[in-house]
């Protein structure tokens, strides 16, 4: 098992967090998704990543049953749909995502997104609507259902107004981060309030595996461009969350045991900024 499969970062509420994730999106069906789950616990993640968006919800949990593997060693992350922006709502969604895990309690929940998916884009930022929805996560939480909360997708001004108006503190803030797409400031900002950034899509969907600066340095370095993106996250304290369609490239993600020189890592952020295919730009996030 690769060393950093066995570190952890300790969120501001004390729960222990692996340092690496599996993440689960556009695995739809949930009998792929439990396959996958099984597998990626078998390489030795400890650490998997769902929501109820994604539609996988039962198939992670039935992965992680399965795994031989005793639940609390396995720390489980899911999403509270973007749409839900009122209390009720986000109430019931929580009690349904718990009971389509089938796992006892969830390790991690967070808001999926600021603004509803179909929103993005808008300059509304709905937040009396995410307090709502945090306020449903903060009993959830206290009625010992959920070991943390969080967020995802959320800007600094999204993260101020659950700052300014909640006696829990978000400790997660879930963004897309990767080489050529770093938001600096952002990281910066909720470290600052002891927010963990975790980075999701660390291979910017695929397309950063083209970029030929990235592929140099990766050669430099004896190691693949995938093994790049998330070393590169790790030594940025932020927590990479890889996808694989294999059981290779699941040891292959997590097998990131060296150290990108100080030199590389200035050059890796200076990137210029990712561009996306056309058909990843289907995605809100990523069609900036």
């Amino acid at each position: 098992m690769a060393s950093v499969l066995h570190d952890h970062f300790t969120l501001a509420n004390g729960v222990e967090i692996p340092k690496i994730g599996f993440g689960t999106w556009m695995i739809e069906d949930n009998g792929k998704a439990a396959q996958a789950v099984r597998e990626a616990i078998e390489v030795g993640y400890r650490h998997i990543d769902t929501a109820e968006a994604y539609g996988n919800e039962a198939g992670v949990g039935e992965g992680v049953r399965s795994s031989g593997v005793d639940r609390k060693d396995v720390f489980v992350t899911t999403k509270l749909r973007a749409e839900y922006k009122d209390y009720e709502g986000a109430k019931q969604a929580i009690d349904e995502s718990l009971k389509t895990l089938d796992l006892g309690y969830i390790d991690l929940m967070i808001i999926h997104s600021p603004k509803p998916w179909a929103k993005f884009g808008e300059e509304e930022h709905f937040f009396e609507g995410n307090l709502e929805a945090w306020k449903a996560l903060e009993e959830a939480h206290d009625a010992g259902k959920i070991r943390a909360i969080g967020v995802s997708n959320f800007q600094q001004v999204d993260l101020q107004n659950i700052i300014d108006h909640s006696a829990t503190l978000p400790v997660v803030d879930q963004v897309l981060a990767h080489i050529g797409n770093t938001p600096f400031d952002l990281i910066d900002y909720a470290r600052e309030r002891n927010i963990l950034v975790e980075a999701y899509s660390p291979f910017g969907h695929g397309d950063m595996l083209n970029n030929a600066d990235i592929q140099r340095i990766a050669e430099r370095n004896g190691v693949s461009v995938t093994q790049l993106a998330v070393r590169y996250l790790l030594q940025q304290d932020l927590l990479p969350l890889p996808k694989a369609s294999s059981i290779d490239h699941m040891r292959q993600n997590a097998d990131v045991d060296f150290v990108i020189s100080d030199e590389d890592m200035a050059q890796l952020r200076d990137v210029t900024k990712q561009r996306y295919s056309d058909a990843n730009r289907k995605f809100p996030v990523y069609q900036s």
